[in-house]
């Protein structure tokens, strides 16, 4: 089962408000992406820690309709 982008998308920018996110299609499958992610709401956390953030954020959708995610966090630059 495949994710659109823009799903995918939607779904980062409500769980981070503030955040720069972009998305990579890495297969051209909707079914592999990359996020690159900066958010205020990274900033002191480990990145085990913002990767948990992020999944929480998909409300469970991480392993069912989106297969592969590759994650690139780090807290917005000031």
């Amino acid at each position: 089962m495949a994710m659109a982008a823009a799903d995918l998308e939607a779904l980062l920018r409500r769980g981070f408000p503030d955040a720069d996110i972009s998305i990579q299609d890495l297969a051209g499958d909707g079914d592999h992406y990359k996020a690159v992610i900066r958010s205020a709401a990274f900033q002191g956390k480990s990145r085990v820690a913002q990767h948990q953030m992020v999944y929480a954020a998909l409300e469970g959708r991480m392993g069912g309709a989106l297969h592969a995610l590759a994650l690139d966090t780090a807290p917005k630059p000031a």
